[in-house]
């Protein structure tokens, strides 16, 4: 804060200031004080709203708990939110590392450009294609038949279509931060370590990635919690075994007509991922102030 001050003056600092207190007031935490008051009451008729009843409980979270199904589908959620995050950065770090440290200056601006415009589209536009893409008859099995690599159409839709539609869906959030952190990289102590005999595994462990371990981390976070949050691309692309944690909240939303139970599973949920990013940015030894860089 006093270096918003001293850069903008009083005037203009402050209130600079205030609109971000106001918008962090009525866009993150009003909606989350809002959420755990409906997470901890009952779900309750309108003539019954305030009366003897209305007392805050744990009941609605403990179901969670004490129901198996949603237990494991909230369990696989998480494991498969830290797969595609997992998937994602296989993807992004080698070409991470090709725009940072190997590609000119024209071949970085074409490839960001190319990765860049397919997402000026609308994410559910984006997963619909990969729905047509994996279709039992789509344009993938066709391919594949034609080229006699299958004998008979794979149903492709469930946790593979889910898994291909999020890391697509996230690239772009794991990939700029490694680029960054990578592009930082002096690419003298790459050469030097090549030089010294060091093979291509090694330069990657023992240099760039701890370089780049701030970038990697933020890549990391940012992707989890976004697949842990994910609602389209579970939808459209999964198959009826691989619901996703979002759809039973959406369900119990927008279906079952239980806000206060959707906003105990919300809750859960977002203290998890919570818990995850926290302990995994310990085990990274990355601060949450270098992810926020």
């Amino acid at each position: 804060m006093p270096e918003v001050l001293r850069r903008f003056g009083h005037g203009s600092g402050t209130i600079i200031l205030a609109l971000v207190f106001l918008w962090l007031a009525g866009m993150v935490l009003a909606p989350n004080l809002t959420m755990i008051d409906y997470a901890l009451r009952p779900n309750l008729p309108p003539a019954r709203i305030g009366g003897p009843d209305d007392v805050y409980s744990l009941d609605n979270i403990l179901y969670l708990f004490n129901e198996p199904v949603h237990r494991a589908i909230f369990v696989k959620t998480i494991w498969a939110s830290a797969l595609v995050a997992f998937a994602t950065f296989a993807v992004c770090y080698p070409l991470a590392f090709w725009l940072a440290q190997r590609a000119t200056r024209n071949q970085t601006a074409l490839a960001l450009l190319a990765l860049t415009i397919p997402f000026w589209i609308n994410e559910v536009l984006r997963t619909l294609a990969w729905y047509i893409l994996l279709a039992y008859r789509g344009p993938l099995n066709e391919a594949l038949l034609g080229l006699g690599l299958i004998d008979e159409p794979v149903r492709w839709q469930g946790n593979a279509g889910v898994l291909a539609g999020m890391v697509y869906a996230y690239i772009l959030f794991m990939l700029f931060p490694i680029y960054n952190a990578i592009e930082s990289l002096d690419k003298a102590q790459v050469e030097a370590a090549r030089d010294l005999g060091a093979p291509t595994w090694r330069i990657h462990w023992r240099v760039v990635m701890p370089h780049a371990k701030a970038g990697i981390a933020t890549g990391c976070v940012f992707t989890f919690m976004l697949a842990a949050g994910s609602y389209v691309a579970p939808a459209l692309l999964g198959a009826p075994g691989s619901r996703w944690f979002t759809e039973i909240i959406y369900n119990w939303f927008f279906e079952g007509g239980d806000w206060n139970r959707g906003a105990a599973y919300a809750l859960v949920l977002l203290v998890l991922c919570l818990v995850v990013v926290l302990a995994a940015l310990r085990l990274a030894r990355v601060s949450l102030a270098e992810v926020t860089k």
